[in-house]
C-alpha cells in the first residue's frame, strides 16, 4: 500500500497504547517525510489540545484535498486524534472507576467505624459474630452490633442474666412526664428528652435481671396541666409483657415517681427550677432508702436493695444525681442530653444576645456549673453521639478527649494514674420500638378503600393535614419540632418558598407541638410561629403548607406513614441536634431524611446511609437537597431501602442490652453511712467493689461511742458512763497513734533533720501526715478538757515528733474558746486549727502574734457564702420555732426563740425556754450538703 505507511505507525501506536507519550519508544517516532512532521504535530496540536468537532472538518478538508500526499498525511494526523482521544477516555474510565471504589471504601469505613464506636468497649461476647452485608452502594463486609431479635442472642443473653434483681434509678427533673400519650412540643421543657427517659425506664424494665426501675421527676398538680402530673406513681407497662410473667413481684416493674418540690401549684421552666434542687434531694433520698428497704423484705433476704446505679439526664438532674451518689454511696450515671457551654457558643456566635443575656434567661453559667460538677461526680457519662464527645464534652474543664483515652489505656495495663482520672465516655445510640410499625408500601395514587359505612378508613389527622393542601398528592416534605428558635424552621420555610421547582414538586408539612391560641404561648416559641406565618404570607404558600394546631402522640406514626404514602422526605434542619430521635422514627417509616450536619445526625446517616446532611445556615443547600429527594425516584427508593435494612440497630433491646453491659459489674451495696462496721459482709460490701471506689465521700466515723446503732437513744445513755467513754476513747486513740507510727516509719517522716527544714517553709498544719478532729460532747468545760488532755498523753510521742496535729470542733464563739483555753490552762498552739460556732466559722493558731493567737479563714466563709441562701433558711427556722408553743398554761408560751446576741452570720442560734418539756433529738436530716447535721426541738 504504497503512500499508506502511516498506517504501520498508527497499528504500532496502538499496540504500545500502556505508557505515556513521553515515553521514548522506537515504534512510536515516525518517520518524517519531507517538511511535515506527524510527531511534532501529534505532540503540539493533538495532545495540548484537542475536540470532537476538528475530526469532521479534519474530516472534510481530507476528502477536498486534490493532493494524493496532503490528503494521506490529513488522515493520518485525523488517526492520530481519534486513537488519543480513544486512549483519553480509557483513562477518564480508569479513573471515575477508583473514584467510585475509593468512595464506596471510604462510605464502608465511615459505616464500620460508627458501629464501632456504638458498641465500643463491649466484651468480645458482646461484639458477636461480623455478618456479612451488601451496602447500598456495592458488596462488603461490615462488623456491626448483634442483632437482639436473634432468638438465639435473645436466649444466651437472658440465660446469663438469670437470678439478677437489679435496682436502678433514673432522674429527669424538668417537662411533664406521664407514661401514655405524652404532650410532646407543649413547651420547650416537654421535647424528645422526655419521651427518650420515658421509654429507656420502660425498655430496662422489661429487661432480664432488672428487678425495678424508678423514674424520678417533679410532681406538679398546677390547675394548667393535665391532674395526671400530679400523681405520686405511675407504672409503667411494658409493651411486650411475654416471657416477663416469671420474674414479675409485688413491686416490680418501671415506675414514674413524682417527687413534690418548687412551687407547689405552678408549672415553671427548667430555669426556674434551680433554686429548689436541694429540696428533690431529700425527697428523692427519703423515697430511694424507703424503696431499698422494701425491696430487701421481697428479694434481699431482709437486706435492704439499693440502687445498682443513680442516672441524671440533663445538667439538673445531674446536679441531684451527683448529691444523691455522694450520700448513698452509688455510681453516678450521667447524659446531658444537650450541653450548655455547646448553647452558649452557639447562641453567642448567632450574636442576638449578650453574654450577660444568654445567661439572664437561661441561667447557662449556673447550668454549665452543674454539668462541670456532674462530670466529676459520674463514673460513667453517656452520649448518643461520638460528636457529642469530641466537640462538645471537650469543651468542660472536666474532661479531654486525648487525656482520657490515655488514662483509660494506663488502667487498662493497671498503670498508676497519679489520682488523675475522668468519667468514662461511652456511646450508646437512643433506642426505638418498631414491632409496631409497618412502613407504607402505598402511594397517593392508589384507590382509597372504603368501609361498610362509606367512610375512609384513613386515620383522622390525615385529613386534618390535607385540608390545608390545594393538591395533597404531591410529596411531602415533614419537619415535626417545636416552634424553637434552634430548630431552624425559619430557614426551612425560606428555602421551600424561594426555591421554584420544589415548591412545584411538593408542599411543606409543619407539624409545630400543640397550641390553643398564640398569645398563650411563650414568647419565644410564638414569636417563632408569628415568623412562619409571616413567611407563608410572604411567599404565598398557602395552599402548600400545612401547620396544624393540634396532634396526639398516638397520631405521630399516622403523621409518618402520610408522609411515606405520598413519597415524601423526613428534615432535621435544626442548627445543632444532640441526636435525632425523630431521623430514625422516620427512616423506621420508610422516609428519607435530610438532616443537618452538627450533632448526631452525623452519626445516624453513618449508620443508616438514608439521605443527605446539610448546612442548617445554608439555605441553598437545603432546598437543593431536598429537590434532590423528592425529583429523583431512584434515589428516593434507594435511601429507603437503606434505612429500613440498617434501622434494627436502634431497637431498645440493643440499647438496654449495651446499657446494662456497662454497669454489669455494679454491685447493688449499702451505703457506708448505714453500714455496720462489724458486718460479716461489711468487706465484700466495701466501695472498692464497686464501679468507684470512695474513699471520703460520706461521713465515715473510725471509731464509735454510740453502742449499737439499733440502740434507741435512752438505751445509749443508759449503757455508757463518762469513764467507758474515757477508756474507750483513750483506747481508740492509742490503737489509731500505732498504726499511724508504722506509717511514718515507713514512710521516712520520722528524719527531725527533714522536719526542722520543712517547719520553716511551711504552717504546721502543712507538715502534718494525720489530722485528728476532737469533737466530743461535754456536759461541763471540764470534762472536755479532760478528754483532750486524754487524748494528747495517748500520742504524745507522736504529738511530740510532729506527724500529727490536732483541730478542736466546738460550738464556742471565738470569745468563749479563749476563755476555755485559759481557765483549762490550754495552749492555743496546741491544736492546728479551731471549728468555732458549729461550723460557721474557722481559725488557725498562730505564733506569731500573742495579742492574737487565732487568725480567721476567710476564703472558708467564702465557701460557705456560695448558694448560701442562709436568709431563707433563717426565716424557716424561726417560722419552725414560733409553731412549738406549750398550750398548758393559761396562755401559750414560745418554748424556743432566737437567740440574737450568740447568732452569727453562718450559725443559727435558737433557745430553749422550758427544757423539761422539750426533748433533744440529734438526727441526719437533709443530704443536700453530704449529710448535714440537723438539731430537731420536739415538744413532749
Amino acid at each position: 500500500m504504497a503512500g499508506n505507511d502511516w498506517i504501520n505507525s498508527y497499528l504500532e501506536a496502538i499496540l504500545d497504547v500502556g505508557p505515556g507519550i513521553d515515553d521514548a519508544k522506537s515504534s512510536l517516532l515516525l518517520r518524517e517525510r519531507g517538511r511535515f512532521s506527524p510527531t511534532r504535530y501529534f505532540v503540539e496540536e493533538v495532545v495540548s489540545g484537542f475536540d470532537e468537532t476538528d475530526l469532521y472538518r479534519s474530516w472534510v478538508k481530507a476528502q477536498a484535498t486534490r493532493s494524493p500526499q496532503e490528503r494521506n498525511t490529513r488522515l493520518e494526523n485525523m488517526c492520530w486524534r481519534i486513537w488519543n482521544l480513544a486512549r483519553q477516555k480509557k483513562q477518564l474510565e480508569g479513573e471515575e472507576a477508583q473514584r467510585t471504589a475509593k468512595r464506596r471504601l471510604e462510605r464502608e469505613r465511615g459505616r464500620r467505624d460508627a458501629v464501632m464506636d456504638m458498641s465500643e468497649d463491649l466484651s468480645e461476647g458482646e461484639k458477636g459474630d461480623t455478618v456479612g452485608d451488601i451496602s447500598a452502594h456495592g458488596e462488603s463486609n461490615r462488623g456491626r452490633l448483634p442483632r437482639i431479635s436473634s432468638v438465639d442472642t435473645i436466649e444466651a443473653w437472658a440465660s446469663q442474666q438469670k437470678g439478677k434483681k437489679i435496682y436502678i434509678v433514673l432522674i429527669s427533673l424538668h417537662g411533664l412526664i406521664r407514661g401514655e400519650d405524652m404532650e410532646l412540643g407543649r413547651d420547650s421543657d416537654t421535647g424528645g428528652q422526655v419521651k427518650y427517659v420515658v421509654e429507656l425506664a420502660r425498655a430496662l424494665g422489661s429487661m432480664p435481671g432488672v428487678y425495678r426501675v424508678d423514674l424520678l421527676t417533679r410532681q406538679v398538680s398546677a390547675p394548667d396541666v393535665d391532674c395526671s402530673y400530679g400523681e405520686p406513681t405511675e407504672m409503667l407497662p411494658p409493651r411486650n409483657s411475654e416471657g416477663l410473667m416469671d420474674e414479675m413481684g409485688e413491686s416490680s416493674g418501671a415506675y414514674i415517681i413524682r417527687i413534690p418540690f418548687g412551687p407547689k401549684d405552678k408549672y415553671i421552666p427548667k430555669e426556674l427550677l434551680w433554686p429548689y434542687v436541694p429540696e428533690f434531694v431529700d425527697g428523692a433520698l427519703s423515697h430511694i432508702i424507703q424503696m431499698s428497704k422494701v425491696l430487701g423484705d421481697q428479694i434481699g433476704n431482709g437486706h435492704p436493695v439499693w440502687p445498682v446505679a443513680i442516672h441524671g439526664h440533663y445538667a439538673d438532674a445531674g446536679d441531684s444525681a451527683a448529691l444523691l451518689s455522694g450520700a448513698l454511696n452509688v455510681p453516678m450515671l450521667f447524659t446531658g442530653h444537650s450541653l450548655g457551654r455547646d448553647k452558649l457558643e452557639q447562641l453567642l456566635r448567632q450574636g442576638r444576645l449578650s453574654r450577660d443575656e444568654i445567661n439572664s434567661t437561661y441561667k447557662i453559667m449556673r447550668r454549665i456549673e452543674a454539668e462541670e460538677l456532674s462530670l466529676d461526680a459520674s463514673e460513667i457519662v453517656i452520649t448518643s453521639t461520638r460528636q457529642e464527645i469530641e466537640e462538645q464534652w471537650r469543651l468542660y474543664d472536666g474532661f479531654d478527649p486525648i487525656l482520657e483515652r490515655k488514662l483509660r489505656a494506663r488502667i487498662k495495663r493497671n498503670v498508676s494514674c497519679y489520682g488523675r482520672s475522668m468519667p468514662r465516655m461511652v456511646v450508646i445510640p437512643p433506642g426505638m420500638e418498631f414491632n409496631h410499625i409497618v412502613p407504607h408500601e402505598g402511594d397517593m395514587d392508589a384507590e382509597t378503600e372504603v368501609n361498610e359505612d362509606g367512610k375512609s378508613p384513613d386515620p383522622p389527622i390525615w385529613s386534618e393535614i390535607m385540608r390545608f393542601f390545594s393538591n395533597p398528592r404531591k410529596p411531602m416534605i415533614l419537619a415535626l419540632a417545636r416552634p424553637d428558635p434552634k430548630k431552624n424552621l425559619t430557614t426551612l420555610v425560606k428555602s421551600f418558598g424561594e426555591c421554584r421547582p420544589l415548591r412545584e414538586l411538593s408542599n411543606l408539612m409543619l407539624i409545630m407541638g400543640n397550641r390553643d391560641n398564640i398569645d398563650e404561648m411563650s414568647s419565644t416559641n410564638s414569636s417563632v410561629l408569628l415568623s412562619i406565618l409571616k413567611l407563608i404570607d410572604k411567599y404565598d404558600l398557602y395552599g402548600q403548607v400545612a401547620y396544624p394546631k393540634h396532634h396526639r402522640q398516638s397520631d405521630v406514626p399516622d403523621i409518618y406513614r402520610l408522609a411515606a404514602k405520598t413519597k415524601g422526605v423526613f428534615i432535621n434542619p435544626a442548627f445543632i441536634e444532640p441526636f435525632g430521635l425523630t431521623l430514625i422514627e422516620a427512616a423506621a417509616h420508610g422516609l428519607p431524611i435530610v438532616a443537618t450536619k452538627n450533632g448526631g445526625p452525623v452519626d445516624i446517616h453513618r449508620v443508616l446511609d438514608n439521605g443527605l446532611l446539610v448546612d442548617p445556615h445554608d439555605q441553598q443547600s437545603i432546598a437543593d437537597a431536598l429537590l434532590k429527594l423528592v425529583a429523583d425516584k431512584h434515589l428516593w427508593a434507594k435511601c429507603r431501602a437503606n434505612g429500613l435494612k440498617n434501622i434494627h440497630l436502634f431497637s431498645w433491646p440493643e440499647h438496654c442490652k449495651t446499657y446494662l453491659s456497662k454497669i454489669a459489674g455494679c454491685k447493688p451495696r449499702q451505703p457506708r453511712w448505714l453500714r455496720n462496721d462489724d458486718d460479716e459482709n461489711s468487706e465484700s460490701d466495701s466501695p472498692s467493689d464497686s464501679l468507684r471506689d470512695i474513699q471520703d465521700i460520706s461521713l465515715n466515723l473510725k471509731f464509735s461511742l454510740d453502742g449499737d446503732k439499733n440502740e434507741s437513744q435512752e438505751n445509749v445513755d443508759e449503757s455508757l458512763n463518762p469513764e467507758d467513754c474515757k477508756s474507750k476513747l483513750e483506747n481508740a486513740v492509742l490503737s489509731w497513734s500505732k498504726g499511724v507510727l508504722k506509717s511514718a516509719q515507713k514512710s521516712g517522716t520520722t528524719d527531725k533533720g527533714e522536719q526542722n527544714s520543712a517547719a520553716s517553709k511551711f504552717p504546721a498544719l502543712r507538715r502534718r501526715k494525720h489530722i485528728f478532729v476532737i469533737a466530743v460532747d461535754s456536759e461541763t468545760s471540764t470534762d472536755l478538757s479532760e478528754s483532750v488532755r486524754k487524748i494528747f498523753e495517748a500520742v504524745e510521742k507522736e504529738r511530740t515528733e510532729g506527724s500529727i496535729g490536732f483541730i478542736l470542733a466546738t460550738s464556742f464563739n471565738v470569745r468563749e474558746l479563749r476563755s476555755f483555753l485559759s481557765t483549762e490552762s490550754l495552749n492555743p498552739t496546741d491544736f492546728d486549727a479551731f471549728i468555732c460556732n458549729s461550723g460557721g466559722d474557722l481559725y488557725y493558731s498562730s505564733l506569731h502574734s500573742d495579742d492574737n493567737s487565732f487568725v480567721v479563714d476567710l476564703y472558708y466563709h467564702s465557701q460557705i457564702e456560695y448558694r448560701w441562701g442562709g436568709e431563707g433558711l433563717r426565716k424557716t427556722l424561726v417560722r419552725w420555732a414560733s409553731s412549738i408553743t406549750d398550750k398548758k398554761g393559761e396562755k401559750e408560751d414560745h418554748l424556743v426563740v432566737e437567740d440574737e446576741k450568740t447568732s452569727t452570720d453562718y450559725c443559727y442560734s435558737f433557745k430553749v425556754r422550758k427544757p423539761g418539756v422539750v426533748n433533744l433529738f440529734i438526727t441526719y436530716h437533709s443530704f443536700s450538703d453530704l449529710l448535714c447535721l440537723e438539731r430537731f426541738l420536739v415538744p413532749t
